[in-house]
């Protein structure tokens, strides 16, 4: 099999190709011939070596693949050779053959195209995850969502819409079109303009009822005071802690010094609700994210919604993929092809 590596943390450069023995699955697990794989800023950072739940190199990056089934181990029901599938990958999804644990596997609509299967299960899940278990958004509900135009955050503005929010979003001026034909309201050019003053008069004085942040840091403040009475403020990443394509531990510092301490009867005073969400703490969980997939799935072959796969490489491409997402580029989500026959 091929896979990519981070051979050492740094830019992308230091991914490499590498051909390895196809693995046995072991009892419990599906063998996936992968057609495509799913590339998240999360790889971005493993790869950078950003602290957190990442391993040190060697690794395979990659959280999500789709493709057929081709080997079933012992003890996993409700498979069979040649099923189209998409995946959860704890690691290891940059890859033209992986082993999955069945609970990670999903069945892939007959119809759904390779590059949609690779695109929906780590962002679709991290959003639905923000969005309806921790946001708890209801129809009317106006929700802010940084980075709007990314994986994530795209993703977020899906389910908001089929949810009925009102949607504001912050994002470059370039993914404005974008953000309005998948249903943003209002948009914020958050580069020129101080996002804060313009929610302020776009939502009007009693603020946004849910903020989704994946910035951290420096925001956390500027966020509580758009924040609602019985406001949720919902955190999943620090990325304004990235400087360029190599990890710098000083703004890093600089925002973990800048996030606020709460308390219990601070937030009871506020009626305020803050809670975190991070899709790799639940891979194994599988009781709750089952559930989400198969509501997501519904959605899709219903037609309420499609991932905008904005680019795709080939696998022997992830440097210009991690690239690309770098440079903030995207529409949505970029996805790794396995062989030039899928372009």
């Amino acid at each position: 099999m091929q896979q990519i590596w981070v051979t050492k943390h740094g830019a992308p450069h230091v991914l490499k190709q590498e051909e390895s023995p196809d693995p046995i699955p072991r009892n419990g697990e599906l063998r996936i011939r992968v057609e495509s794989a799913g590339v998240s800023f999360k790889d971005l950072e493993a790869r950078m070596g950003r602290w957190g739940q990442y391993p040190n190199p060697p690794f395979v990056p990659g959280f999500e693949v789709a493709g057929t089934v081709d080997i079933v181990g012992q003890g996993v029901p409700d498979f069979q050779e040649g099923d189209p599938v998409f995946a959860l990958t704890h690691f290891g999804g940059y890859t033209d053959t992986i082993c999955v644990p069945y609970y990670q596997v999903f069945k892939r609509i007959q119809w759904m195209p390779i590059q949609d299967a690779a695109a929906l299960p780590f962002n679709y899940l991290t959003a639905y995850m923000l969005v309806r278990v921790y946001g708890s958004v209801q129809s009317g509900d106006k929700v802010l969502i940084h980075n709007a135009g990314g994986g994530v955050g795209s993703a977020a503005v899906d389910i908001c819409r089929i949810m009925g929010a009102e949607i504001f979003g912050t994002a470059s001026p370039e993914k404005f079109d974008f953000l309005r034909g998948k249903g943003v309201q209002h948009l914020i050019d958050y580069r020129n303009f101080d996002y804060e003053r313009a929610v302020k008069d776009l939502a009007g004085k009693n603020g946004v009822n849910v903020i989704l942040d994946s910035l951290g840091g420096i925001h956390w403040p500027k966020n509580g005071r758009l924040l609602s009475k019985t406001g949720r403020y919902v955190f999943y990443g620090m990325q304004s802690s990235i400087r360029g394509q190599t990890f710098s531990r000083m703004p890093h510092w600089r925002n973990l010094v800048m996030t606020p301490i709460y308390n219990l009867i601070q937030l009871t005073k506020e009626n305020r609700s803050i809670s975190g969400g991070d899709m790799l703490s639940l891979m194994k969980e599988p009781h709750l994210y089952q559930a989400w997939m198969k509501q997501i799935i519904t959605w899709y072959d219903e037609a309420l919604f499609r991932p905008n796969v904005d680019k795709t490489f080939l696998l022997s491409e992830a440097e210009k993929a991690h690239h690309y997402l770098h440079e903030r580029k995207n529409n949505g989500k970029v996805v790794l092809l396995v062989n030039d026959e899928q372009t």
